[in-house]
């Protein structure tokens, strides 16, 4: 039985707390000596693979830390900007005391006094920002102080099928590094009866195409800090819209909406399957490669620009979080420093196959082509830590969509969103 259900008093107490991890107040429990453990409570939304290292993670730190006991509770995250149970627990006031927390929403958070500031405990145990990828120690950052610390990564790189390049006779060993090769490889590439596609070369927004991706790669930003600022209407931003547009235009985007739609996951992946040459993705794909197409004859490329050249990506990634209001927030420091750090990121990419946010974990990977996404992370961008960054991300799907089924000019679509999200962000 959980040793904070002993008891009848102690049920009732617990029973009116199940949903957040059975957290009392003074968090001790007796370990087998008889001494007092401090337990930590620990949210996370993981499951597989990703679960399995938390729990490795959490083992390793029970054997160098006797004290202290921390207990994971599984609580199910809808997607981005969606974690209503963390938000209604730190509300009422009683929070887990540590978190598995998307950095993405860091800044908006961090806005609302939601999470607890890190930065003093850091610079007392001298966890330093260049430990760490710049990108993810940005994204753990709102208004110069550290709310979070950075865990795991991942990055874009343009996925193409060598035996399908050979097909049509283009050089696998030389993919293209340019948006007009991009272009040309992909309508050699593409198979089209009538209306149907029997193979298509390239989709622009599929997989990974968004506008963060496009824009960064045509040599735009989104967030002008010294102006705390969105700049979703870049004239470099707006230049790849306008690409996107004009490709959904060229292959007609309902009949490109037809081949999407019917699109599978898993095995079924339309680049799994041949049906698409060449898209744009994750580290992650590889792992469905090895699992559904282990024999696929790919390769991986940096994301073309417009002039072949200066090449980057982003990248996304979970931290640890110690939210307000915790109860035992030095103990749940301890075991968040320790799964930050080299040892628990050693652990946790072992596991799972994921980058981590520490170049030296990062230089023991073995596969080539999980090397190639850790090789980009030095020029990878993050997305812009503000108040209203969940707005902006929703906001620039919407745009990209307006814009590919020709809702306006993608200009006037990007001025809108900037000045929505800045609206938003200036309250």
């Amino acid at each position: 039985m959980n040793k904070c259900l002993m008891g009848s008093f102690a049920s009732l107490i617990a029973l009116s707390t199940v949903l957040i991890g059975c957290s009392s107040g003074s968090g001790d429990s007796a370990n087998g000596t008889g001494a007092k453990k401090t337990k930590v409570t620990f949210w996370h939304g993981n499951t597989d693979t990703e679960k399995e290292a938390l729990e490795r993670i959490v083992k390793a730190f029970h054997e160098q830390n006797p004290d202290i006991q921390v207990d994971m509770t599984y609580i199910a995250q809808q997607g981005e900007g969606q974690n209503e149970k963390l938000l209604a627990a730190i509300a009422g006031g009683n929070p887990p005391d540590a978190a598995y927390f998307d950095r993405f929403e860091i800044g908006s958070w961090a806005a609302r006094g939601s999470l607890t500031d890190l930065t003093d405990k850091a610079k007392a145990d001298q966890i330093n920002a260049s430990d760490y990828y710049e990108f993810a120690m940005a994204e753990a950052t709102y208004k110069g102080k550290l709310y979070g610390l950075p865990n795991d990564t991942d990055s874009r790189l343009l996925y193409y099928n060598k035996d399908q390049f050979k097909e049509v006779g283009l050089d696998p060993e030389h993919p293209p590094k340019t948006i007009a090769e991009l272009e040309a490889a992909a309508e050699k590439l593409t198979k089209k009866t009538g209306k149907r596609f029997e193979r298509i070369g390239f989709i622009p927004w599929y997989d990974q195409g968004w506008i963060y991706t496009w824009g960064w790669a045509f040599g735009g930003d989104f967030y002008d800090k010294s102006a705390d600022k969105v700049t979703a209407d870049h004239p470099n931003v707006v230049q790849a819209l306008e690409w996107m547009h004009d490709y959904a235009k060229k292959y007609n985007i309902e009949d490109v909406a037809a081949f999407t739609d019917s699109a599978g996951s898993g095995a079924d992946n339309p680049f799994l399957t041949g049906q698409l040459s060449m898209t744009v993705s994750g580290p992650w794909r590889i792992a469905g490669i090895k699992k559904y197409k282990p024999n696929l004859n790919y390769g991986v490329t940096p994301i073309p620009t417009p002039t072949g050249d200066k090449f980057t990506s982003w990248s996304g990634g979970f931290s640890y979080i110690i939210p307000k209001g915790a109860k035992n927030a030095d103990a749940a420091w301890k075991f968040i420093k320790f799964a930050a750090r080299k040892n628990g990121q050693k652990i946790f990419s072992e596991t799972t196959g994921n980058l981590a946010t520490i170049p030296s974990v990062n230089e023991g990977i073995k596969d080539p082509a999980t090397k190639k996404f850790a090789e980009i992370l030095p020029q990878s961008h993050n997305r812009p830590v503000i108040s209203a960054g969940s707005l902006l991300w929703n906001e620039l799907s919407r745009a990209r969509d307006n814009a590919i089924h020709d809702k306006g000019t993608p200009k006037e679509i990007l001025q809108e969103v900037s000045q929505k999200v800045n609206s938003e962000l200036h309250k």
